[in-house]
């Protein structure tokens, strides 16, 4: 910056750090939308005071300071993001109804792209994956906003205690008692999908248990997707609340309030650091394809046990450079 004058190299400089601030906020926030709007009042803020940056810290803690403090204000109104299972009990198929809650209630989920920074460390990688996965992201939003950006930096980002203090102008004591106070709620919250085992890059087993997911739900074939669902398999639908435990309800549910969804196609994504697919279905008025879904699935023992369907695509979709319909092809249309 020069007399007060964003110069291209400042610009580059702070745009390198847009992906992990982006991770961070949504760690922080549980809302890819909010976090893209808190990283983009951080670099606003920074352009804004960089010149009474005098450089006793690096940029990227400058930048990781003012992002937590913009994290912090936006928290206090105490909204926790949730699943709907953090919300009710299942609910079963019988009394099945779709009834929605605002936005602002529901964990977010966000493209791999927009929220993992490249590396080439395997071990980095999967630590960064699993820390935007749907049931740890749930549990983050369970804690007080400041252990949540203590356990963030110091789990996630493998901050040194000393440099977490600085950074929230405290003591190092008072950084490690919040960080004791995290990890044991998390360690009570060890519930549905936290044992997800997903392989980085997905193994084999996996890749087939995707093809046979892709093929079954395609063809709407209710057997074979009951035989790749876990015995204690959920599936949800924000913004709906309702969630259905096991396969039973599950396909029940399918073949019934979700009968409209036969036929339909699957394009592959990557959220959440897990599997996950587009999901268009028929439109029958305009012919092809019509966005209906984000879906995002857990795996763990070679079944799915999450089937989470995020339905607002005039949201998603342009989130995740989607196209908004898939034309049907031409051996549908004869």
């Amino acid at each position: 910056m020069t007399n007060g004058t964003v110069t291209p190299e400042l610009d580059s400089a702070l745009e390198k750090h847009r992906p992990e601030l982006t991770g961070y906020c949504y760690r922080m926030l549980g809302s890819s939308f909010e976090a893209e709007d808190a990283v983009q009042d951080t670099l606003v803020r920074a352009w804004r005071s960089y010149a009474t940056f005098e450089g006793r810290s690096s940029l990227r803690s400058w930048l990781y300071r003012i992002a937590t403090n913009v994290c912090l204000d936006m928290l206090t109104a105490g909204n926790k993001r949730a699943r709907p299972m953090d919300l009710t009990a299942a609910t079963p198929l019988a009394q099945a109804a779709l009834s929605p809650r605002p936005d602002h209630t529901w964990l977010e989920p966000m493209p791999d792209a927009r929220v993992l920074p490249q590396t080439a460390d395997p071990a980095e990688a999967a630590v960064a994956k699993e820390s935007v996965r749907l049931a740890f992201m749930a549990a983050l939003q369970q804690l007080p906003p400041k252990q949540r950006a203590v356990l963030i930096l110091r789990e996630v980002l493998a901050w040194k205690a000393s440099e977490v203090a600085e950074l929230l102008g405290t003591s190092v004591a008072s950084v490690n008692s919040a960080l004791q106070r995290a990890r044991a709620t998390l360690a009570e919250r060890e519930d549905r999908g936290a044992d997800a085992a997903v392989s980085d890059p997905l193994d084999e087993e996996q890749q087939k248990l995707l093809e046979r997911y892709v093929a079954a739900f395609e063809g709407y074939d209710m057997t074979a997707l009951t035989a790749l669902l876990h015995e204690d398999a959920v599936m949800t639908m924000p913004p709906f609340d309702l969630w259905l435990a096991g396969p039973a309800d599950i396909t029940g549910f399918m073949s019934t309030l979700g009968a409209a969804c036969a036929g339909s196609r699957l394009l592959r994504v990557e959220a959440n650091g897990l599997p996950a697919f587009a999901h268009y279905k028929p439109d029958p008025e305009a012919g092809g394809f019509a966005p209906w879904a984000v879906q995002v699935l857990e795996i763990s023992d070679g079944r799915i046990t999450g089937f989470h369907c995020f339905l607002d695509t005039k949201r998603w979709f342009p989130l995740f450079d989607l196209p908004l319909r898939l034309e049907a092809e031409a051996d549908e249309v004869q």
